[in-house]
């Protein structure tokens, strides 16, 4: 069974428009959603947690419609957007009686845990916490209800990378559960690259791919060489490239290379840059 499925997703403010968005999230998989500011990422949780309208395409979460069934999901779904909505004036166990009360499911013993685990501290309020206690808080929260499905929108950001590090354990703990899934968003495309079984990326409104990790790195690869080595390079081959003094670096598909050249193995980042800079 597929956690989430969105079909033509189009949602379009101002000058911005989320342009017939496909994206499938197998049951017990985390994807990692790659885009610069602006690109649509936030967008994309808003609509999927139904705080916006979309103007077409659909959205199922555990096969029913968004619109519909959202309510009744909400147990299943742990959410840490981009600014945790905590009032200022709470400290940690008040929050926690707070959420006792939102969720059928809470659990005290796991909330306590992750609180220490995470170093939040306890007995300062909400207003006396950092930007990355907050966001340690939220994943607290979003933990210690027994959610199926966690929605986590740049909850790295502006943790330092012992913490993040700690976190990105948190989410493949939480994934060893065979029916829990995880969509994250990232700027941080090293944090993603770790954990995630599929990477999306998201430029400027548009998805320009969604595969497997695994499979992304199987199937490009950067070539070096010269300017006019690369002339000899099937044109449909070349996704990308930069020139400079030194030579030329190509983002490949490998299985349209000649056999002679040789391929070094891309990171997710670098794929992103070069399909990102290749269509502007």
């Amino acid at each position: 069974m597929n956690t989430l499925e969105i079909r033509d997703l189009c949602k379009t403010y101002g000058d911005f428009s989320l342009d017939h968005l496909n994206l499938t999230l197998p049951s017990g998989c985390i994807m990692g959603l790659i885009g610069e500011n602006g690109a649509g990422k936030s967008t994309t949780i808003k609509l999927i947690l139904n705080m916006i309208r979309r103007d077409e395409g659909s959205i199922r979460i555990f096969g029913k419609d968004n619109r519909e069934g959202l309510q009744l999901a909400k147990e299943d779904i742990g959410v840490v957007l981009d600014e945790v909505g905590i009032p200022e004036c709470l400290n940690t166990e008040r929050v926690g009686r707070i959420m006792e009360k939102a969720y059928r499911n809470w659990d005290w013993e796991a909330y306590r845990g992750y609180l220490s685990r995470l170093a939040v501290p306890q007995t300062k309020t909400f207003k006396e916490f950092s930007r990355g206690m907050k966001m340690k808080l939220g994943i607290a929260i979003a933990l210690s209800h027994r959610p199926k499905f966690l929605l986590l929108d740049e909850a790295t950001s502006g943790l330092d990378p012992v913490v993040r590090d700690d976190v990105m354990d948190l989410i493949m703990e939480f994934t060893r559960q065979e029916d829990h899934s995880v969509l994250i968003s990232s700027h941080i495309v090293s944090d993603l690259e770790k954990i995630c079984d599929y990477i999306a990326f998201i430029h400027r409104g548009k998805l320009l791919l969604c595969e497997e990790k695994d499979l992304l790195k199987e199937r490009y690869g950067i070539l070096h060489c010269s300017a006019e080595d690369l002339q000899k390079i099937p044109a449909e081959a070349v996704i990308g490239k930069k020139i400079s003094a030194y030579g030329v670096e190509a983002l490949a598909e490998r299985d349209k290379i000649p056999g002679s050249a040789e391929l070094s193995p891309v990171d997710i980042e670098q794929l992103f840059l070069f399909m990102v800079k290749e269509g502007n």
